[in-house]
This record gives C-alpha cells, sequence and structure tokens, in this order.
C-alpha cells in the first residue's frame, strides 16, 4: 500500500485537490484536519487538556453546547509560538495515533494507494512515514486572496499570521516530491491531479507484494529510514541544502 503525504499552505486549495482525490479517483482519504477536530470534541482527553491549559488565559474558549470555540481558540495560538506550541504538543499525539489506527485499517481493506491529508505534513514529521510527498502550492498574494474570500472575518493582519504559522510555501514546495500548482482555473488543478495519480499508482505488483506481512513491514520500515536520511541530508531549503 502506498501512502502519499499531501500537504499544503492554507489558503492553497489541498482541499480542493483532497475532494477531488476522493470524488473523482475514488481514493482512501485520512483527513489530518477533520482528525483533529474529532480529538478536541467533548469528553475526549485533548479537549480536557486543552481547557486545563488555555481555559484561564482564553476568554470565551467554549461555546454554549461545551465545545471549543475554535476562533478564539486561533486569535490565542496564531501569532504566538508558545501558545502554539502548546496546542501542538496536546493536540499532535491524539492526530497520529488515529492517522496510524486509520492506515492499518486501510492496509487490512487492501487499498493500494492511500492519501493521507496533513496541513503540518513536514512539521509533524509524518512526511516520514510516506511513500511519496505531495504539495498543493501557489503565491502568497492568492493565498490572502482566497482567504479574504473564504474567512471575511479575519482581518489582513490575521490572515498573515495564519499564514506565517506555517511553513514557508518555498520550504514546503523543497522538500515534497511532487508539486501541484493551483494558480490556474479548476480545469488546470484536475488535470495536474489527474496526471500525479497516474504517475504515483503502484502496480498489482507491489499491491500484492504488501499484502504479505514480512515484505510490508520492511518496504515501510525501508520507507521510513529513507525519509529520515533524506530529511537530514538534503535540508529544509536550497540555500540550506549543504548546511
Amino acid at each position: 500500500m502506498l501512502v502519499v503525504g499531501l500537504t499544503g499552505g492554507i489558503g492553497t486549495g489541498k482541499s480542493t485537490v483532497s475532494e477531488d482525490l476522493r470524488k473523482n479517483h475514488k481514493l482512501s482519504i485520512i483527513d489530518a484536519d477533520l482528525i483533529a477536530r474529532q480529538v478536541v470534541e467533548p469528553g475526549r482527553r485533548a479537549y480536557r487538556q486543552i481547557i486545563e491549559t488555555f481555559g484561564d488565559e482564553v476568554e470565551g474558549l467554549t461555546n454554549a453546547d461545551g465545545s471549543l470555540n475554535r476562533a478564539a481558540l486561533g486569535k490565542a495560538v496564531f501569532g504566538n509560538k508558545l501558545n502554539l506550541k502548546k496546542l501542538n504538543s496536546i493536540v499532535h499525539p491524539e492526530v497520529r495515533r488515529e492517522i496510524i489506527w486509520q492506515l492499518v485499517k486501510a492496509y487490512m481493506k487492501v487499498k493500494d494507494l492511500v492519501i493521507l491529508d496533513v496541513p503540518l505534513l513536514f512539521e509533524s514529521g509524518l512526511n516520514r512515514i510516506c511513500g511519496a510527498t505531495v504539495t498543493v502550492s501557489c503565491s502568497r498574494d492568492l493565498q490572502v486572496e482566497r482567504l479574504k474570500l473564504r474567512n471575511p472575518e479575519l482581518s489582513t493582519d490575521d490572515i498573515h499570521k495564519r499564514i506565517d504559522s506555517q511553513m514557508s510555501n518555498e520550504e514546503r514546495n523543497f522538500r515534497s516530491d511532487l508539486i501541484i500548482d493551483n494558480s490556474g482555473t479548476m480545469d488546470d488543478l484536475r488535470a495536474t491531479v489527474s496526471a500525479v495519480i497516474k504517475e504515483l499508482r503502484p502496480s498489482i505488483l507491489c499491491t500484492l507484494l504488501d499484502l504479505f506481512p514480512p515484505f510490508g513491514i520492511l518496504s515501510a520500515l525501508y520507507t521510513f529510514i529513507i525519509r529520515t536520511i533524506r530529511d537530514r541530508y538534503k535540508g529544509t531549503g536550497p540555500s540550506k541544502k549543504n548546511a
């Protein structure tokens, strides 16, 4: 089973690509954003930890129904590296556990290709379990324009803070195996996505070999080792490649 890591900055159109892969290519999508929302629902461990950590600091942290006020929490963490680090340390471990469980279920269902949709793919280190990584990218100006349309309640300053809280497009593009440029029309985007999937889809032989646990385990271990070495020696950008 080939695990393809799909990532992209906020406003680049990653979710649009993910939906196209699900709807038009019938691929299984493991959506880290959806999982991240589920693990912070009332009663879950991450929810309790967030309340304990930010309850006295963030006004209006919960809504009337007890759910987290994501807008209030977002204002407290975006642009504040310490708070963002605290939140990530609570949510990320829970998300990772659920992702691994969903990957195991996909393997048991004999899926040949699974999309791991993770905005913070490289930041979280989940790229190391992916046989291939794909990033959706566009210019920063286009990101800002799209976010203004999608989230009119956000000020321009808030938008820039959210973009800056993530890895830059330049670094993400450098570290990815393939780049989907989402600067054109929807037809352009769909054509590019189709070409990428055609290139990535594993052969029937590879899929059958993966069904044998020893081969599957060795394949996954090989992927993890190669990704770890690549991250260490390739660096995070052209200027840092030989640092």
